[in-house]
């Protein structure tokens, strides 16, 4: 009985990741017990280390198992140019694209009257700070389109004003392969102001 308990909360667990309801957890579980040498004591152990050593980066806030992450710690990614994002899942979105080449600054969220985050809470002082010791000729405000997001974005855009950094955003508006009748109406309106010339 006591190990139907421990099953039953090991689903509970994976239950609560995201993109993981309780019965894809069951059947999560129930194909890492039937390959409990290949896949679950491998898992317990990379979980186990990954605990241990995961911290922020102490430049940029991405996650990383060292003081300073891999991006920061690569010469050849000082181009000048730092992408802005929310948290480190749209670091990682970006890192994913193998377009950007420059550095990154993870806020961990955005500007929040409701929530009481202030500028301080997302290390806004601290990028304004790495703009002028990096000589960072450009700042990518890479935000979610969201009220907090473009909120955000303004605040940073005011506090950078006196750096001279060129402040830009990513384009927003009809992805690749988008068609226009299920699109909603923000996407549509945020795509024609931004038209540009064929």
């Amino acid at each position: 009985m006591a190990d139907e308990t421990g099953i039953e909360a090991l689903i509970a667990l994976m239950a609560r990741l995201p993109g993981l309801g309780p019965r894809s957890a069951r059947r999560a579980v129930l194909v890492l017990l039937k390959k409990r040498a290949q896949l679950m004591a491998p898992l317990a152990q990379a979980l186990a280390e990954v605990a241990l050593a995961a911290k922020d980066c102490r430049i940029c806030g991405n996650i990383s198992t060292a003081e300073i992450c891999p991006i920061c710690a690569d010469p050849a990614r000082a181009t000048g140019e730092i992408c802005v994002v929310e948290d480190v899942a749209d670091l990682w979105a970006m890192e994913r694209g193998k377009v950007f080449r420059g550095r990154y600054h993870v806020l961990g969220g955005t500007l929040s009257a409701l929530d009481a985050v202030g500028p301080e809470d997302l290390g806004i002082p601290r990028l304004v700070a790495r703009v002028a010791d990096e000589g960072i000729r450009e700042v990518i405000l890479a935000l979610n389109a969201t009220v907090d997001g473009q909120t955000t974005a303004h605040y940073i855009a005011d506090a950078l004003a006196g750096t001279g950094a060129q402040i830009t955003t990513l384009a927003q508006g009809v992805p690749i392969g988008g068609e226009l009748d299920y699109l909603d109406d923000g996407t549509i309106g945020a795509a024609l102001r931004a038209r540009r010339r064929l």
